[in-house]
Order: structure tokens, then sequence, then C-alpha cells
């Protein structure tokens, strides 16, 4: 029973995606939104590192396997600018209007990725937590959720730039089902207890593709806005937000 019901909450994790892409939907599309998001994209995943996955990571590791940490966070790094250099690079002040959609649904589709594998592990860790301590798990799952309203919201805003629906609607179902996948791999094989350095290899690994979005991708973007009030007001909601999430959960 309590199995059941610990993979039905990595289940609904997925719901709180949906919400931040609906969200995103009454967002007027214009410059200034983009902005604000890429100013709140930045500081919320730089948050989500430090807040969450880090201590989580050397939890998992501990020092003993530092190495680890050092090896899965350098691959994800390699990982991908492998999938970036598939992807033409264009100064921001040459882009036209076409190669700037282009650009803005590229970052939305590297953080789709970590973050599947991110809310992957993550409902593995909540559902191996919902079987021990059902209360426990709920309220680690409403933590997480809160985290992923704002990361619904990013993803619609950058991906929504593509004039490919399919690519869209893959994404954001592969972001809504990656945490019941997560928890429904433990259900399936009856798996109660998952390695340490397993799970602790896989948060190193998202720490370093989340790293690669947020130097190459996010910090240029945010560096070269004109609009410097909202890039102020964006970076100061995400680290509220993400505050907000870690006390919660």
């Amino acid at each position: 029973m309590h199995n059941t019901l610990a993979l039905f909450i990595t289940f609904l994790l997925g719901l709180f995606i949906i919400v931040g892409v609906i969200i995103a939907f009454f967002l007027k599309k214009q410059k200034k939104v983009l902005d604000f998001i890429f100013a709140f994209a930045l500081s919320i995943l730089t948050m989500l590192i430090l807040t969450d996955l880090l201590g989580h990571t050397i939890e998992h590791l501990g020092i003993k396997h530092i190495y680890l940490f050092i090896l899965f966070t350098c691959l994800g790094l390699l990982i991908f600018k492998i999938i970036d250099d598939f992807v033409p690079e264009h100064e921001d002040s040459k882009m036209t209007k076409k190669e700037e959609k282009k650009n803005i649904v590229h970052i939305g589709v590297l953080a789709t990725i970590a973050l599947i594998i991110h809310n992957f592990v993550e409902g593995m860790a909540i559902y191996l937590t919902s079987t021990n301590d059902i209360n426990l798990g709920i309220m680690m799952a409403l933590g997480v959720g809160l985290h992923n309203i704002p990361l619904g919201i990013i993803i619609t805003t950058t991906l929504n730039n593509d004039e490919k629906l399919g690519k869209y609607i893959l994404c954001i179902i592969s972001l809504f089902i990656s945490s019941f996948i997560g928890g429904l791999l433990l259900y399936l094989l009856n798996i109660d207890v998952v390695s340490d350095v397993v799970i602790g290899s896989l948060l190193a690994l998202t720490i370093g593709m989340l790293l690669y979005i947020i130097i190459f991708e996010l910090y240029p973007k945010v560096k070269k806005t004109t609009n410097k009030k909202v890039t102020i007001i964006g970076f100061g909601c995400g680290i509220i937000i993400a505050f907000l999430g870690m006390l919660i959960g």
C-alpha cells in the first residue's frame, strides 16, 4: 500500500510543472518578459545547485567519493558542450530574429534535458523516502514541487519560441513524467534501497549540465541585457522562490 501511494506522490510532482506551463501562457511575449525569465532562470538554477543539489550530492557520495563528484560534474559539462557544438554559434548582436528565437529554444532544450535527469533522481529519492515515511515524503515532494513551478515557466517561455509544436510538447511531457518514471522504475523492480554512490553520481552529472547552462547560455544573455531593472527583479524573485522552496522542503 505504501509503495503505491509513494508512486502516486511522484506522479503529483509533474503537476507542479503543468502549473508553471499554465502560468507561462498568461505572460505576454515581449523582450522585457524574456529578460526577466533569463535572470530568473539564472538565479533559480544557481540556487537549485547551492541549496539542494550540492548538499544532497555530497551527502550521498561522502568525502571518500569526492573524485566521483568531480568526475561526473565534468562529464555533465562535457556532454552539454558536445550537444552545444551541434548548434551553430552566433554573436547576439549579429543575430536575426529567427536566429535569436532558435537560440532561445536551444537554451530551453538544454535546460529540459538537465531537469529531466534531475527530476528522475528526485523521483527516486521521494519514492524511497515515502515508502519509509509517508509524511516526510509528502513534505519533500511539496518542496521539490515548488521548485518545479518556476522551472515550468522557464521551459515554456523558452520553448514557446519554436515553430515546431511537436518538440515543445515532447519536452513538456518528458519533464512532466520524469519524476514519475524515477519512482516507477523502483516500484516495478521492487527496490526499496538505491546505492548512495549511484544517486550521488547522477546528481553530480546534473550539476555539471546545469553549470554549463548557467555559465555559457544564461549568464551571457543576462550580462548583455539593457533592461537592468527587470533583470535585477527577475534575479531577486528567483532567489526568494528558491529559499521558500528550501524552507518548506
